[in-house]
This record gives structure tokens, sequence and C-alpha cells, in this order.
């Protein structure tokens, strides 16, 4: 490999280091000052090199950019030196509401509380000041109810390139009558009148307000 080549691979080995967020082939390039074809050829090279040596972090590409991640297989080590998601952990309500959003988006809070069974207006705050989860506007049909997604800090969190790599849903899917226990509380969740409409909660230990439960799902 000539010098030249050498250069760019460090320059983008420099830039990729730094970076708290993906960056995208194309702004490397800009900042170097060749094209995103040559850049994306790198950076496949070096995501190559480092998996085949089995380095202690790699080159991946998640939320339409590369980032450098630790290895995997060194994760239980690397807790013991810090603190995993800046000592913000997810709750397992949290993580409940965090993958209602992520399938069903845009979706409402009654929409969550439907699925779910039970009020999760402190849950969704806490997402939301996290980063996982934002405001996408307003549904007009449900009394301009909050709409709700996923962000791109959830893509990078989750290793996700975009939304279609997310988990088929039928691997989760619940038995029939869940099921439709579950479509009959979304379309209940549609109307105004909503039993899970205005609930309000109180904080836990993730800053999330104690779950009331709005009936069971047997």
């Amino acid at each position: 490999m000539d010098a030249e080549a050498l250069e760019l691979r460090g320059m983008c080995e420099a830039l990729l280091f730094v970076s708290d967020d993906p960056l995208p082939a194309s702004k490397i390039a800009g900042l170097i000052g060749v094209t995103a074809g040559e850049i994306t050829g790198v950076l496949k090279e070096l995501r190559d090199e480092y998996a085949a040596d089995d380095r202690g972090f790699q080159l991946r590409e998640v939320a339409g950019g590369w980032k450098l991640f630790t290895h995997p297989g060194h994760h239980a080590l690397v807790e013991e030196l810090v603190l995993s998601w800046d000592t913000r952990r997810l709750s397992q309500a949290a993580l409940e509401a965090l993958a209602v959003i992520a399938y069903q988006q845009p979706v409402t809070r009654q929409g969550v509380n439907a699925v779910r069974g039970v009020n999760s207006e402190g849950v969704i705050s806490s997402l939301v000041e996290k980063g996982l989860v934002k405001e996408l506007g307003r549904d007009p049909q449900q009394g301009n109810a909050i709409l709700y997604g996923t962000t791109r800090a959830f893509l990078e969190k989750f290793g996700l390139r975009d939304l279609t790599e997310l988990p088929p849903l039928e691997e989760f899917a619940p038995d029939e009558k869940t099921a439709a226990a579950i479509q009959e509380r979304l379309h209940a969740a549609s109307s105004p009148l909503s039993p899970s409409a205005g609930l309000g909660e109180a904080d836990d230990a993730d800053g999330e307000e104690p779950e009331e439960d709005l009936d069971e799902i047997d």
C-alpha cells in the first residue's frame, strides 16, 4: 500500500476516533477533499481489517454513517471501567415502551398505553429525555395528541442502519387471543374518550412514574 493510501486511511481513522456521531462517507470526503466513493472503499477496508484481526474495536455503518464501537466480546470488561449509557440504564418498562414506539411509530402515548396495558407517560418522558424518542407531530384524529417516534440516537445505540433492520415483529408475536386484545386496545386508543387518556405518573428510580394498570390482558 502506497504512502498516499496509508495517509487516507489514517485521516479516516482520526476523524472516526474523535466523532461522537456516525460520520457519513460524504462528510469525511468533504473534509479530506476526495470523492465519497473513495472514502466508502477505505471504510469498508478498515471494517473488514478490524474484523479479520479481531481487534478490540469495530467499525460499523449505522444511522446513515460510520462509527467506531468496542468489540462486543469485551463489553463486560469495558463496563468495569465506565458505567454504560452515561449511568442511564433503561428499565424494563422503558424497554417495553421503546419497543412499541419503534415498531408502531408514529404512535401516540395512548397507543403505547393500549399495547402495554399500563400508563406510559413517565417512561415516554424518560425516553425523550435520554434522546431515544422524539415528538414527530400531532394527530388531528386524536385531539392533536403528540405522535412519537425513535431518533437517530436510537439507531446508534442499537447498532442499526435504519428501521428496516429491526428484527421481524413476527418473532415476538403473542398468541392469537393476546394479539386480538392488543388490537382492541389500539382501536379504543384512537378515540378521544379512551380510558388511557390524561393519566399522570410520578417518578421512579429511572426518572419514570409508577405505572398504573389500565386493565389486564388475559
